[in-house]
């Protein structure tokens, strides 16, 4: 059996492997089990590697550029009151969930800074009225905190 790499081009940001864009050499099983499948990566060719190009523009527009940018975003968001209205029951459960593409635009709309959905980690869908609390990685040494106040609308 072989063991030879298999070269890769990552569209998605993969734990402990690189950021969309990159160019990874991994264990052929792993891409072709795993990656590739999932939409995680790509296989690399001479033209999938114009595509890298566009992938790491279009990351570079959506970036926090650098760890004071972050902090400074991190300061901004601790600071922000982000509301979102759903229907709610009588008691308080959701007709439906708030997942992070919702929390995104409210943080927008309260004036804080444009996040990345994906950067947004909500454990459990948010299927309650209340105060909650999730956590935004906005750089690799910078995660931040939003409070969210769902309310019954």
């Amino acid at each position: 059996m072989s063991r030879t790499p298999v070269k890769l081009i990552l569209t998605h940001e993969v734990s402990g492997l690189g950021t969309p864009g990159d160019i990874v050499d991994v264990a052929a099983g792993y891409g072709r089990n795993y990656l590739i499948p999932r939409g995680y990566a790509i296989r690399w060719t001479r033209g999938a590697e114009k595509e890298v190009d566009l992938i790491k523009r279009a990351r570079a527009v959506r970036e926090i550029r650098t760890r004071e940018d972050a902090q400074a975003a991190a300061g901004q968001l601790g600071r922000l009151k982000v509301r979102i209205k759903r229907r709610a029951g009588e008691n308080g459960r959701l007709f439906g969930s708030v997942g992070p593409a919702d929390i995104a635009a409210a943080v927008k709309d309260s004036g804080g800074p444009e996040l990345d959905r994906r950067r947004i980690e909500v454990p459990d869908p948010i299927k309650t009225t209340g105060s909650h609390t999730v956590k935004v990685r906005l750089h690799p040494e910078v995660s931040a905190s939003v409070n969210i106040e769902v309310q019954a609308g």
